[in-house]
């Protein structure tokens, strides 16, 4: 509670009006609850995870009670152990609510925004903060549309990679260190740190700035990770997929991401395996799998050859 109130305090407008004993609360949910039947007293399916929002009508509605009364319901409301409470449009607190939530350390903040939109700025927020999220160390680049996350150990060239993905006109998201985010049930997101972003570490050249160098065009700030390639020294003793048929996967923040492997030796052009494995990735999108139509194609084939065959001896 204590960092939506830090980091959002001013895209939020909030204000802290009683309950600071309370800011280590968590709140684990980004929907909000406008449960106005508190104020009569019905205190079941509160949801202490979420925010909680009274607006005019709740305030208003409030108003109309005796003192006792309005005591009594801001005493029961408040010992629920909720995350916090928000009043919006700059309404009055009643002060038996402030001291209620005192007494009680509940988080009582207020806003100006109005309900409607102080409710769509928070859920977008708390969405923000709550996913899922971790860091992993390689390149990422948007070719030809694709998200795609270049692994590899240190030295192996992942960034050398990348720059020639870049000199060839794709879009650096991030080099080094990509932070990802999982955004839906089936979808992560990578972008690079603040700090380092769109800036780029080449052993021999140091630190170079991709923006500058190449233009505004050359990066992009963020983007939907939809393949991961793993470059790897090239080994004689390894067996390495020729077909293409296996469909390999790597789990990221428990989303199975496409993942394909790539020797590297010298002669071969990394960054044109990659624009290719982007390309196919298009293809797979669209329904097509080339290795797939290849295999099924031979069996035809194979199995034709063998009516024919079949049929000849038939014949005889």
């Amino acid at each position: 509670m204590g960092r939506l109130l830090e980091e959002s305090g001013d895209e939020l407008k909030l204000e802290l009006i009683a309950g600071r004993a309370g800011l280590d609360r968590v709140i684990t949910h980004n929907r909000v609850q406008k449960h106005g039947l508190v104020l009569a007293g019905f205190f079941e399916h509160i949801h202490p995870e979420r925010v909680e929002v009274f607006g005019n009508t709740e305030l208003e509605y409030f108003a109309t009670l005796e003192p006792a009364r309005q005591a009594e319901i801001a005493e029961g409301f408040f010992s629920q152990k909720m995350a916090c409470l928000v009043v919006t449009k700059g309404l009055p607190v009643p002060a038996c609510m402030s001291d209620a939530a005192e007494r009680h350390g509940c988080p009582l903040l207020a806003t100006t925004l109005l309900s409607s939109e102080f409710i769509i700025r928070v859920q977008e927020v708390l969405a923000e903060a709550l996913t899922a999220q971790t860091s992993m160390h390689g390149v990422m680049l948007d070719v030809f549309g694709v998200g795609i996350l270049i692994l590899g150990k240190s030295g192996i060239g992942k960034s050398e990679c990348a720059l020639d993905l870049v000199m060839r006109g794709h879009r650096l998201v991030a080099d080094d260190m990509v932070d990802l985010k999982r955004k839906t049930f089936d979808s992560v997101y990578g972008a690079g740190r603040a700090a380092g972003q769109h800036h780029m570490e080449v052993r021999g050249l140091g630190i170079i700035s991709i923006k500058d160098l190449f233009g505004i065009a050359s990066i992009r700030d963020r983007k939907k990770l939809e393949l991961v390639v793993e470059l790897v020294e090239w080994d004689p003793a390894m067996e390495y997929d020729r077909l293409g048929i296996e469909e390999r996967t790597r789990p990221i923040l428990d989303v199975e991401v496409p993942t394909i492997t790539l020797p590297v030796r010298p002669g071969r052009s990394m960054a044109t395996l990659i624009e290719v494995a982007a390309r196919n990735q298009l293809l797979k999108f669209q329904g097509h799998n080339s290795a797939l139509e290849f295999q099924e194609e031979l069996k035809r084939k194979i199995a034709m050859a063998r009516t024919t065959r079949a049929l000849g001896d038939e014949v005889e």
